[in-house]
């Protein structure tokens, strides 16, 4: 029952995504390790969406160490946990819980004995800039555990690099990009704080080539540069080269000829889901707080509210009109979205 669920999540999710974005690229994802553990490390810029992203583009099902904030309430903790996700505490959390985080590291060795894979995002927090920020060392203690634990483990690490043109906008585009696995006895030397700024400086140097990767000094002159320049942000490798020949080199993006029609579906598609859109823009998006979390609450509307209204208005119309007017609306709007969102 549990895989049923999880194909199920996972199928639907992925759907959604399909309407949302406009398009996903995934690279080298045939060089991750199907019969071995395998520890994913990758940036963090756009909250939930990250973690669903991995989750829907991997065959394997991965767990989540995830905040533990977001499992305060019962029945969402259950689902969380349904969903693979593992709570891990942080010092805004409290100090006293953090030495709940034993048990959770713990967990992980357990689950990587059994060679099931573990995301985490080890920069520790999320944020829309393009940059790559200071590992946390939480990670490279799941590692340690793990090995002095279970010594003859083949723990892989792949970093991962997640890639957006606007992270915050909709429609959007999104870039996987896998690294190469690296086998954790690898960079583990007898001396620990040795192998701990080993661990975090080559995942760093790593997720930093996998994705754009602006050094906070003049980071606002450089992404004004490269913006004005119209590159590329699904192509890390080409920007960054961008960015370290000083702007010698770049490559631009090629202009949307459909932005005008797509503007003029985009209005009819909003005229069909007016309901959802005005709760979305009067009631919802006031409330995000934070621009990071901006996408995650626009997709989980469009994953639910949504749907919810196009089959009610779809059931008022078959009642009225008959199976044909009702069904050519739901084709309306589908197309609709196909437009809008791929074109």
């Amino acid at each position: 029952m549990k895989k049923i669920w999880l194909y199920s999540v996972r199928g639907y999710i992925k759907l959604g995504m399909f309407f949302y974005f406009r398009r996903i690229y995934v690279r080298h994802l045939s060089t991750i390790p199907k019969d071995k553990p395998v520890l994913f490390l990758s940036n963090h810029q756009n909250a939930l969406l990250d973690a669903l992203l991995i989750a829907v583009s991997n065959e394997r099902f991965s767990y989540f160490l995830t905040r533990a904030g977001v499992f305060k309430s019962g029945i969402i903790s259950k689902i969380l946990k349904s969903l693979r996700m593992l709570p891990v505490y942080r010092i805004r959390d409290g100090w006293n819980n953090l030495s709940n985080n034993s048990e959770i590291f713990n967990t992980c060795a357990e689950l990587f004995n059994k060679n099931e894979p573990i995301v985490i995002f080890p920069e520790g927090n999320h944020n829309l800039k393009r940059t790559v920020r200071p590992l946390s060392k939480g990670f490279t203690r799941i590692i340690f555990e793990t090995l002095e634990k279970y010594p003859r483990i083949d723990l892989q690490l792949v970093p991962v690099g997640l890639n957006y043109i606007h992270a915050e906008k909709f429609p959007d585009s999104a870039l996987l990009f896998f690294g190469k696995p690296i086998p954790a006895k690898d960079l583990i030397t007898d001396n620990r704080n040795e192998s701990i700024i080993n661990l975090k400086s080559t995942i760093h140097s790593e997720i930093s080539r996998l994705t754009t990767h602006v050094a906070s000094k003049k980071y606002d002159t450089i992404i004004g540069k490269l913006n004005d320049l119209n590159v590329n942000f699904l192509k890390p490798e080409s920007v960054n080269k961008t960015i370290t020949s000083n702007f010698e080199f770049y490559e631009t993006s090629r202009h949307n000829h459909f932005s005008f029609f797509r503007s003029f579906f985009k209005t009819i598609l909003i005229l069909t889901l007016i309901f959802p859109y005005a709760v979305w823009k009067l009631v919802a998006e006031p409330k995000v707080k934070d621009i990071e979390f901006k996408s995650t609450f626009r997709f989980a509307m469009a994953l639910t509210l949504v749907p919810i209204w196009v089959l009610f208005l779809a059931g008022v119309l078959f009642i009225n009109f008959g199976w044909v007017v009702s069904l050519g609306y739901v084709i309306l709007v589908l197309c609709l979205t196909i437009i809008t969102v791929k074109a």
